[in-house]
């Protein structure tokens, strides 16, 4: 059960983590615009366009992910199998981050793909 709350953890603080390529593009861009910090993102373009997407995805991740940690830990389905994928998916979400920072589309989806097939099968499992 421990591997599946760390796991949690890590999925909570991931998006976070990923907006600070953000923050370096903005302030590369002529600063970090603490007002207006959307508008700015949003005229933000290679490298940080793509972090902000890679950042925004990390919260549309964590929802699913945040339904398959419930299910399991309230089904009591916390085995080998079930901490593997919680740690499958991580390793894939960081992984997505870093293939959409560096440009890599085809990996970047192939990691999306394993990033959403683990807590989709972490929910079947617990059937």
């Amino acid at each position: 059960m421990t591997v599946i709350i760390i796991c949690a953890l890590i999925a909570v603080i991931l998006p976070y983590a990923a907006k600070i390529p953000i923050i370096i593009a903005a302030n590369k861009a002529g600063g970090y615009d603490n007002k207006q910090p959307r508008a700015q993102q949003g005229q933000l373009s290679g490298l940080g366009a793509r972090a902000v997407a890679a950042h925004y995805n990390c919260f549309e991740s964590l929802i699913v992910f945040g339904v398959a940690v419930a299910v399991t830990l309230s089904t009591g389905t916390t085995g080998s199998a079930i901490q593997s994928l919680a740690i499958a998916h991580i390793i894939a979400r960081c992984l997505y981050c870093v293939c959409y920072w560096t440009d890599l589309d085809l990996l970047r989806s192939l990691s999306w793909t394993v990033g959403i097939l683990c807590p989709i099968a972490m929910i079947v499992m617990c059937l």
